[in-house]
């Protein structure tokens, strides 16, 4: 028995050892990974102020031409290929570091909301009156990515690393989803994983896949008359924008609670006194899933018909675009999770925390400040809620690995004066150098590890299963030009 209890004691202490050793083995910092901090933390202050320059020319979707011509120009000037007006679109481009496999791409978007502008301060205070603003944190967005990969590029160049960094500048978020354009014209055909972030008011891998949706728009046709003296000479356009709302608002007694239904009345005549003989609206409808969005997106465009019918006039639907909810990548994301923990989080200021009170005060929000701290790795929900984009598309196509990092304070409405407010200041520029150093790092992972690369696609392929991908949007160019602006 002493024996067998003397072994035993021994055995313990070597895997005691054994397990110390381990534990030391991963706390040995990455050189590479620490070179693509470094490289974020010496390019700063360029960023801020690329950063601040994009925030300052509130440029809205396909609209964004200093915003390009000033991430793009910053490219060349760091050594990258750039292609400008890729996809039919001039705002959009890809920026290009390296040759041969792997290929990593990263998302960058730079465009603004309408009618957001604001200044620098913690109260609803507009800089340029009725002009956009960056109420969605993008000015931040392609700064940050753009970030990461000049990180990786330097890598590329002193041959620490092999491969290809890829930016894709991709503007139009908002409103058109520009990325559909870019999908189709074939840009992440030969990518092997790609990276994408966006600004939020917490730090966390982004696992949840947000709402598929579609946009389109209804036109009805008519007959004007005086509203007075001949209304019924009169097809009245109005009544049938007026019958097609009221039948959209009925309808959202019978859908899923994962649906959502949005329209915006954008032309219902010019003058009270004319009987109008021409309406418009842009209708947007949303579920969790592709699958559950057609049915309702078909009905709600059905009562178009309807509605013309009985207000006995003409109508035209057209498709503006749609997007995929996201293919969540979680063994991607496992590892971006890794790094964010190996970061820690973000440290702020008193000033900071003070500017943060002070627009939650304003916005009617607990006056917490902003909250510091790494939030685990969620579990996916089968029906996540929340806002949509066209990475989505982008995730069907190639795997897609996502963050989210602090630039605005905990409860701030999103699209709105506080984000505008946040993501021109210091609390929106650490968040902006803290995304791109997490994008950086686990990029190095990617570049490092191909077993990883190999991973991550085996669960993009086995999500993905026999679906091939059809994106919602119209042939023909992009609507550049079109009346939909």
């Amino acid at each position: 028995m002493k024996n067998t209890y003397q072994l035993s004691s021994f055995t313990l202490l070597l895997l005691l050892l054994s397990q110390i050793s381990f534990a030391q083995r991963k706390a040995k910092p990455n050189p590479l990974k620490e070179a693509v901090v470094a490289s974020v933390d010496q390019r700063f202050e360029s960023l801020t102020d690329l950063s601040d320059r994009i925030w300052s020319f509130e440029e809205i979707a396909f609209q964004e031409t200093q915003s390009a011509e000033a991430l793009s120009d910053y490219a060349e000037q760091l050594g990258f290929k750039v292609t400008r007006g890729v996809a039919e679109i001039p705002t959009a481009f890809v920026a290009e570091y390296g040759s041969g496999k792997p290929i990593i791409g990263i998302l960058g978007e730079f465009d603004a909301l309408p009618g957001l502008s604001q200044n620098k301060v913690p109260y609803k205070s507009p800089l340029n009156e009725g002009n956009p603003g960056h109420g969605c944190g993008h000015n931040l967005f392609g700064v940050a990515s753009f970030g990461a990969a000049a990180a990786i590029k330097d890598l590329i160049e002193s041959g620490e690393i092999k491969g290809t960094v890829r930016f894709y500048g991709t503007p139009a978020e908002e409103k058109f989803f520009g990325k559909l354009w870019m999908v189709r014209a074939g840009l992440f055909d030969d990518v092997d994983v790609v990276m994408d972030w966006h600004p939020s008011a917490e730090t966390k891998t982004a696992v949840q896949k947000g709402l598929a949706l579609v946009d389109f728009q209804v036109e009805f046709y008519g007959q004007a008359a005086h509203a007075s003296s001949d209304p019924w000479n009169g097809r009245s356009t109005g009544d049938a924008l007026e019958l097609y709302t009221t039948g959209i608002n009925y309808y959202r007694e019978h859908i899923k609670p994962t649906v959502r239904i949005h329209y915006h009345i954008q032309d219902a005549g010019k003058v009270v006194n004319v009987v109008p003989d021409y309406s418009r609206i842009w209708v947007r409808v949303r579920d969790s899933s592709r699958e559950g969005l057609i049915p309702v997106w078909k009905r709600v465009e059905a009562m178009a018909e309807g509605a013309a019918i009985m207000a006995n006039v003409d109508y035209k639907v057209s498709l503006i675009s749609g997007v995929h909810e996201v293919l969540v990548n979680r063994t991607g994301s496992a590892a971006l999770q890794k790094n964010l923990e190996s970061l820690g989080p973000i440290s702020y200021t008193e000033e900071e925390q003070d500017f943060a009170k002070k627009i939650q005060e304003a916005t009617g929000k607990p006056q917490i400040g902003l909250v510091s701290k790494i939030e685990p790795m969620e579990e996916t929900a089968e029906h996540s809620m929340g806002g949509s984009t066209d990475v989505g598309d982008v995730s069907w196509v190639v795997p897609t690995i996502r963050l989210s990092a602090t630039t605005a304070p905990n409860g701030t409405p999103w699209h709105s004066w506080a984000v505008v407010a946040s993501s021109g200041m210091s609390i929106g520029h650490k968040g902006m150098a803290y995304a791109a150093k997490a994008l950086s790092m686990t990029m190095v992972d990617l570049f490092e590890n191909p077993e990883l690369v190999e991973s991550v696609k085996n669960e993009f392929k086995e999500k993905k299963g026999d679906y091939v991908y059809k994106g919602f949007v119209p042939d023909g160019p992009p609507p550049i030009n079109s009346n939909l602006q």
